[in-house]
């Protein structure tokens, strides 16, 4: 039987920076911005979506008189990570 898949994580830019957060647990925003090639504006209101759900921590403070925003991913991230990776595997037949 298949299973439901998280809406949150069923975006294709929530589901690129949960990937790059899986694999580097914390990045800045630039960073991740570069790697998705999102607008600013796009990937602000998904950071947000990700932390509304809990899936993401942000911080927000200034280095050398200028913004820095940092993404870390939280364990309930990590857990609605695989849970998701899982429940899509299953959609391709290939149990894991």
């Amino acid at each position: 039987m298949f299973k439901d898949l998280d809406p949150i994580l069923h975006s294709q830019l929530r589901l690129a920076v949960m990937s790059l957060l899986i694999s580097v647990k914390e990045a800045e925003f630039t960073f991740i911005k570069e790697k998705t090639n999102a607008t600013a504006g796009n990937l602000s209101v998904q950071i947000q979506k990700l932390k509304e759900a809990g899936y993401i921590d942000v911080v927000k403070q200034f280095r050398d008189n200028y913004p820095q925003t940092t993404c870390r991913i939280t364990r309930q991230g990590i857990r609605a990570f695989d849970d998701y990776v899982q429940n899509l595997q299953s959609y391709l037949g290939k149990q894991g």
